[in-house]
């Protein structure tokens, strides 16, 4: 058979070496950050940290965690992914479901797409949108971070194609069963593309948490802020004033393992959630749903 050819055999090990390579590469400056966290301040000072801390300590993260603007930042990333995802997704969900169907079935379904379709290759600009969010009196508010970026026409895109995918059997016979277009959506289109649904709400549960841009932009109270933000503010900035441990603090720890306790605090949580989506990318879609 094919797969005991010597060739297939050298493409495999090549393979799973490259693999085995690439993931590394990705651990290793994970495992830096999170060593430099529990390290000393002369060690993290003097960059005498590799793989495994030095002089282990959790003094920057009781002084992280025991921060009042790093835990109000973490609530605020907390509602807005969970309600930005659900916003979006079932905006996503709505219009991927009409968008689905043949324009015979749903008139002007090329002129929505389009339009769709345009909005992805022209926007109105920075200055014009910062004056509408102004207008509409969003500025500092949980919605100027959900709802300007609520409608992902490449998610709408990439699931209407999903759908279109989806044997035109079962609705037929969830119509035949009474069933109307809300029910079919839920009960037939909802369970075999949860695949395709749980990559979709990953995408955009990542885009939230790591959004840093606008809450820099709309929100003038750095109480505010969202975690990405913050630690943008911290890490990139260098501005300790307002949104980090106090100056005294810092006399026992370092600036340094503070970063790295921040930094490993907020991408914990996508390190968690990701494991229980990722049985979904593997699963069969359809496979077996209508026999012919």
């Amino acid at each position: 058979m094919y797969h005991k050819t010597k060739p297939y055999r050298i493409f495999t090990v090549f393979n799973y070496t490259l693999m085995i390579a690439i993931s590394i590469m990705c651990l290793v400056p994970l495992i830096h950050v999170l060593a430099v966290s529990f390290s000393g301040k002369s060690a993290a000072n003097a960059n005498l940290v590799g793989l495994w801390p030095v002089d282990f300590t959790v003094d920057a993260y009781t002084k992280t965690v025991a921060n009042e603007n790093f835990t109000r930042s973490i609530w605020v990333t907390l509602q807005r992914t969970v309600l930005g995802t659900a916003f979006s997704m079932g905006i996503v969900l709505l219009a991927a479901y009409a968008l689905s169907k043949d324009s015979a079935r749903f008139r002007r379904r090329n002129i929505y797409i389009w339009l769709l379709v345009f909005t992805m290759l022209f926007s109105g600009g920075l200055v014009p949108m910062y004056i509408l969010i102004q207008k509409l009196h969003l500025m500092n508010s949980l919605w100027v971070l959900i709802l300007p970026g609520a409608v992902s026409v490449w998610n709408i895109i990439l699931l209407l194609n999903f759908f279109r995918a989806v044997p035109k059997e079962m609705e037929e016979a969830a119509f035949i069963d009474g069933a109307g277009h809300f029910r079919t959506l839920f009960s037939v289109y909802l369970p075999v593309s949860l695949p395709a649904i749980a990559t979709l709400s990953l995408f955009t549960i990542v885009g939230h948490w790591n959004s840093w841009f606008d809450g820099l932009l709309y929100m003038t109270d750095h109480r505010n802020y969202p975690l990405a933000t913050f630690l943008q503010s911290v890490i990139v900035q260098q501005d300790f004033s307002k949104v980090t441990v106090r100056p005294e603090d810092l006399e026992n720890i370092s600036q340094r393992t503070v970063k790295a306790a921040q930094i490993f605090i907020g991408m914990a949580p996508i390190l968690i959630v990701y494991p229980f989506l990722q049985r979904f990318f593997v699963k069969g879609i359809v496979l077996g749903a209508v026999k012919e």
